[in-house]
C-alpha cells in the first residue's frame, strides 16, 4: 500500500507538519481551479482563463488564476496557528497572519501560479513554496524577517499541475514526490530519494535572448548545439517550456540543465527570476537531489536577499553541466560582467 502524505507528515515535527498540511490543501484547491480551465469563465464565474485586469508588483498582467491561486494559498496559511506570516510573489508586502500567535515559528514564501502565461495554452503550471524560521518570534514579521539566505529554508517544494498533479518537497532529507489521487483526493508517495543524474545531454534556455547573453553562456550553448562535431563530441537536445516548475520537474525526472542567465538586455537587472519565490526553493531541491544551482558566479543558496522581490540569474540541474558553466564564468578570457558584489545584504541576519 502506498504511503500517504498524511502518514509521512506523522513522522515530522507537529508544527511543521501542520504548515505542510495546509500548503498541500491549498495546492489541491489550485489543482481543482486549474482543471476547470476556461469552463469557469464560460459559466460566468470569477475564475478561468484571461487577465484579471490588474498588474502585480512586477508590472506583469495578472491572470484570473493568479489571483485565485494567491487567495487559496493565503486562506490555507491563515488557518495554521504556526504561520506568523507569509509573502507572495503577487503581493508587494508580506502579510501578517491575522489569527496567529506572535510566537508562531514559521514564515512562508510562495509563487501561487508559476508559468501562468501558459494557462490558455493548457501547458503545465505550478505553485512554488518555501518555509523559513521566524527568527524574531514574538514580533509581527516585517519584510526584514523574510530576508534570509536559501540555506535557512526548512521546507522547499512545488506542486505541478499537469496530466497528473504532483507535490515535490524536501525537508533537508532528500526529495520526495507525492501524486494526487484524483478519485480519493489523497496525496500518495510515488518517488523517494529522488536523484538527478550528474551527466546529461539536455539543456533548456530561451534562445530568443541569445544576442544578449554573456560570453560564457554563448560558449556553452554553442558547444552543445555543435553536437558530435563540436568540443563536447555528443549531441544535445534543447527544451523550453517557460514554466520553471515544469523545467525543474523534467530535470528531477530525467536530468538536464536549465538556464535563465544574466544578460545585457537590461544591464541594471542582474536576472529575471525571483530569488525568494523561485530560485532559492528550486536550488535547495536541486542540492537535495544531488544536483547544483548557481547564478554563474555564486551559489544560489548562499545569497542573502536585499529585497523581498529581488531577481537573480539562475543556472540549475545536472552537476557536471552546472560546474562546467560556472568554470566558463570564472575564466577571465570570457569577459564576464561581474556584479559589484557576488552576494551582499543591507540587512544583518539575526543568529538562530
Amino acid at each position: 500500500m502506498n504511503t500517504t502524505l498524511e502518514t509521512w507528515l506523522a513522522t515530522q515535527p507537529t508544527a511543521l507538519a501542520d504548515v505542510l498540511r495546509h500548503i498541500a490543501q491549498a495546492c489541491s484547491e489550485i489543482a481543482r481551479l486549474c482543471a476547470h480551465g476556461a469552463l469557469t469563465s464560460a459559466s460566468g464565474g470569477d475564475g478561468g482563463h484571461g487577465p484579471a485586469g490588474e498588474a502585480n508588483v512586477h508590472g506583469e498582467v495578472q491572470q484570473r488564476l493568479d489571483v485565485l491561486a494567491d487567495r487559496a494559498m493565503a486562506l490555507a496559511l491563515a488557518r495554521s496557528p504556526f504561520v506568523a506570516g507569509w509573502a507572495s510573489e503577487e503581493q508587494t508586502l508580506p502579510v501578517v497572519a491575522p489569527l496567529a500567535d506572535p510566537a508562531a515559528p514559521y514564515l512562508v514564501l510562495f509563487d501561487p501560479l508559476d508559468g501562468s502565461s501558459n494557462i490558455e495554452a493548457n501547458i503545465s503550471v505550478g505553485t512554488i513554496f518555501s518555509v523559513l524560521p521566524h527568527l524574531f518570534r514574538g514580533a509581527a514579521p516585517t519584510e526584514a524577517a523574510f530576508l534570509q539566505p536559501g540555506r535557512r529554508q526548512l521546507v522547499a517544494g512545488y506542486a505541478l499541475y499537469g496530466p497528473a498533479t504532483v507535490l515535490v518537497l524536501t525537508v533537508g532529507q532528500g526529495v520526495l514526490t507525492f501524486t494526487l489521487d484524483p478519485v480519493g483526493g489523497q496525496w500518495l508517495l510515488t518517488r523517494s530519494a529522488v536523484q538527478v543524474p550528474a551527466c546529461t545531454s539536455e539543456f533548456a534556455i530561451n534562445t530568443s535572448n541569445q544576442r544578449f547573453w554573456e560570453k560564457p553562456v554563448q560558449r556553452y550553448v554553442a558547444e552543445c548545439v555543435a553536437g558530435e562535431d563540436g568540443p563536447r563530441s555528443r549531441h544535445f537536445n534543447m527544451r523550453w517550456v517557460a514554466s520553471l516548475v515544469a523545467e525543474v520537474h523534467r530535470i528531477l525526472s530525467r536530468g538536464g540543465v536549465f538556464l535563465y542567465p544574466r544578460d545585457h538586455r537590461e544591464p541594471r537587472r542582474p536576472g529575471r527570476l525571483r530569488l525568494m519565490y523561485e530560485a532559492a526553493p528550486m536550488a535547495w531541491l536541486m542540492e537535495q537531489a544531488g544536483a547544483s544551482a548557481s547564478t554563474g558566479t555564486s551559489e544560489l543558496l548562499d545569497i542573502t536577499p536585499d529585497t523581498l522581490h529581488q531577481k537573480v540569474p539562475v543556472i540549475l540541474g545536472s552537476r557536471d553541466e552546472v560546474e562546467r558553466i560556472t568554470r566558463y564564468h570564472a575564466d577571465p578570457s570570457e569577459n564576464v560582467s561581474w556584479q559589484l558584489f557576488k552576494t551582499r545584504s543591507l540587512f544583518v541576519q539575526a543568529q538562530p
